[in-house]
């Protein structure tokens, strides 16, 4: 389901994010500017809003900061250059983004004394950046891992689905988390099983070859 929330909302945003991507490099702006502006946006709800409690407003916040997401690298694709840089810049501004959110709810919980919370958030930090890392180093190696149940747009829906089941049931914001951690633990097993699986047959087709 989120998968598909994630696609759908992927294309009716892309209406509208296109003609502000073309405005923004008629102006003379950055890809790389607007996905430095956009991790600027997210720290200032995640720290600034999260920490304190205010949940929704963070939510707010973040939710229109992570669009650049889609913005810079549609201004990346209007303007036909690829950059190597901004590949790397963009997957780093991620990883912050995520360390600063899931950061700020565990810290958000610590000062109610919610242990489990407290857990519940770390386990979708840490896992959350294990889905990320092991497809970059699987891509890295040579190989593929664009599998699984959850990445990075879908952990930000959920836990934006839990951001406002909070509002009306405090709790359900920890069971959203616990949920997410054990979806993210499934998709790192499921993309180290695929990687697994394309070394084997590169060992076996090297084997073969000699």
């Amino acid at each position: 389901m989120a998968k598909i929330l994630s696609v759908v909302s992927k294309a009716s945003l892309g209406r509208i994010v296109q003609p502000v991507a073309a405005a923004l490099l008629r102006a003379g702006v950055s890809p790389n500017a607007v996905t430095v502006a956009g991790t600027v946006g997210v720290l200032v709800g995640a720290l600034g809003f999260a920490t304190r409690g205010h949940l929704i407003i963070a939510l707010v916040v973040i939710t229109v900061s992570c669009l650049t997401d889609m913005l810079d690298g549609t201004m990346a694709r209007l303007r036909g250059v690829t950059n190597k840089f901004g590949a790397l810049l963009d997957s780093s501004m991620d990883r912050i983004a995520d360390g600063a959110i899931f950061g700020s709810v565990a810290y958000y919980f610590a000062t109610r004394d919610d242990l489990r919370g407290v857990a519940a958030a770390l386990l979708c930090l840490v896992t959350g950046q294990a889905v990320s890392y092991v497809k970059a180093r699987a891509e890295g190696l040579g190989m593929t891992a664009n599998v699984g149940l959850i990445e990075r747009s879908e952990r930000l829906i959920i836990l934006g689905v839990g951001g406002l089941l909070w509002a009306f049931y405090a709790p359900l914001l920890e069971i959203v988390l616990w949920v997410l951690g054990v979806l993210s633990i499934v998709t790192v097993a499921q993309r180290m099983v695929t990687v697994y699986r394309q070394a084997n047959a590169q060992a076996d087709q090297q084997a073969g070859v000699s």
